[in-house]
Parts: structure tokens; C-alpha cells; sequence
């Protein structure tokens, strides 16, 4: 599974995730300009085969208007640390890796 950190999240969960999801990049580390519209973070996901992992919902109205790919995760846990956002995430790797296993493309945590 590839996920892509939206900027809303630390880039420091980069490695927590890789090492239980497989790839995972934050989009600022991207060729996308800094800092990069909802819509460009979109289609770099869709186009690169990421699942979008984000706190913002202004891509459940992309995802409502354009479908998917890409896949989200849309975490509405409110303003945490990223110890505690990362315990979230692994206590719900089931439900994300079953994104791509049961053909959904959207997963609110929350």
C-alpha cells in the first residue's frame, strides 16, 4: 500500500507508517509546489497510486464530486499529537488496508 501524508500531518509519521504500510511519502516531499493545492495533491495521488491520508475535508468534497482514485483516509480525531495520531493509524491498519481490498475509496477515522 503507498500513502501520502497530507501537509495537515507530520512528515516525522513517515517512517512509523512505512514500516506497517509499505511506501509512504508526505507530500512535501513531493515534486508538488509548497504549499500544494488540494487539487494538485489529488491528481499527484491518483496518478501515482497513493491513498491520500489527511485531516482536511475538503477532500471529501473532491471525493464526492470526482470519485476515486485516489483513495482517503480522512481522520476527524480532532488536534492531536503525532504519537497519538500514529497509535490511531495502527490500531485502524485493518480498516485502511481494506481500502484497496474491498474497493472503497473513502475510510473516516474517527
Amino acid at each position: 500500500m503507498k500513502l501520502l501524508l497530507d501537509a495537515n500531518l507530520s512528515w516525522r509519521l513517515t517512517a512509523l507508517l512505512s514500516e506497517h504500510f509499505g511506501e509512504c511519502i508526505h507530500v512535501n516531499k513531493t515534486e508538488l509546489p509548497k504549499p500544494a493545492k488540494d487539487t494538485e495533491i489529488w491528481d499527484y495521488a491518483a496518478v501515482n497510486g497513493y491513498t491520500i491520508v489527511t485531516q482536511d475535508s475538503d477532500f471529501l468534497s473532491l471525493f464526492e464530486s470526482r470519485g476515486f482514485p485516489p483513495r482517503i483516509v480522512l481522520l476527524r480525531v480532532g488536534n492531536i499529537d503525532r504519537k497519538t495520531m500514529g497509535e490511531i493509524l495502527l490500531q485502524t491498519k485493518s480498516a485502511i488496508i481494506g481500502l484497496e481490498k474491498n474497493d472503497y475509496g473513502l475510510l473516516e477515522i474517527i
